[in-house]
């Protein structure tokens, strides 16, 4: 069966290309023109992936994203302007897992598409088997990672975090105390050949470590090594 992607964007004329373009790819679309009627359809009919345009009235995409994650952990790509760097990181700090500047390719979207879906199955697809529940589970110190179902704790309080979010503090968890660095990490999150830069990864472990801060504000199990890139600490004291 075919993702389905909700496209966001005021302007009917981007709409229209963009459903075209990803109807001939095998997606199935849904377009809104409006965001306020888009978070309430996103919200009850979650979609596989949606697409959000920033600069837009009523509900710009900054703030329709905030809206959506209080709802759903949908994966989201923001379009933007290549100028906007400010708009990037912000929307990538507020849970966003990919950004493409304006203007771009259909082919370079279709393939930012495609990598973010596969994160997203990659972490569901043993949501469903029941056996080795064992396996599945990474527990380092207060951290708990369930593999199979993408669910993550912090001395026993939920955290949800993106796709993105998750694979990048799996990464991290799996050897305490090693550093990774920023291409390591982009690898593990980006899969195949889908370019990041090193921002993308800074904005990412601001968020994680953002989420893991409300529910405990000494948290510093994510250390920043400069120049060489992040590790995580099973201890949790300092950063």
């Amino acid at each position: 069966m075919s993702a389905t992607i909700a496209l966001v964007d005021d302007d009917r004329n981007i709409l229209t290309s963009l459903s075209i373009a990803l109807q001939a790819e095998d997606f199935s679309t849904r377009v809104y023109s409006d965001p306020v009627t888009a978070l309430k359809s996103i919200a009850d009919n979650p979609p596989d992936l949606a697409i959000l345009d920033i600069k837009m009235p009523r509900l710009d995409g900054l703030e329709l994203l905030q809206k959506l994650r209080e709802k759903t952990d949908v994966p989201v790509i923001f379009l933007t302007s290549k100028d906007a760097e400010i708009d990037e990181a912000l929307g990538l700090s507020m849970g966003a897992d990919d950004y493409i500047g304006k203007p771009f390719s259909h082919r370079l979207l279709v393939e930012r598409i495609r990598a973010v879906l596969r994160r997203a199955a990659f972490r569901q697809q043993d949501s469903g088997d029941e056996g080795g529940a064992d396996d599945k589970r990474l527990e380092r110190g207060r951290l708990t990672l369930d593999l199979g179902r993408h669910h993550t704790s912090w001395d026993g309080k939920d955290i949800t975090l993106t796709v993105t979010e998750f694979l990048i503090l799996e990464t991290l968890a799996h050897r305490p105390g090693f550093v990774k660095s920023r291409e390591q990490l982009m690898d593990a999150a980006y899969q195949d050949d889908v370019y990041v830069d090193d921002r993308t990864i800074d904005s990412h472990i601001k968020r994680l470590r953002k989420k893991f801060r409300a529910v405990d504000p000494e948290f510093g199990a994510i250390e920043t090594l400069y120049g060489a890139g992040y590790r995580f600490a099973e201890g949790g004291s300092g950063d």
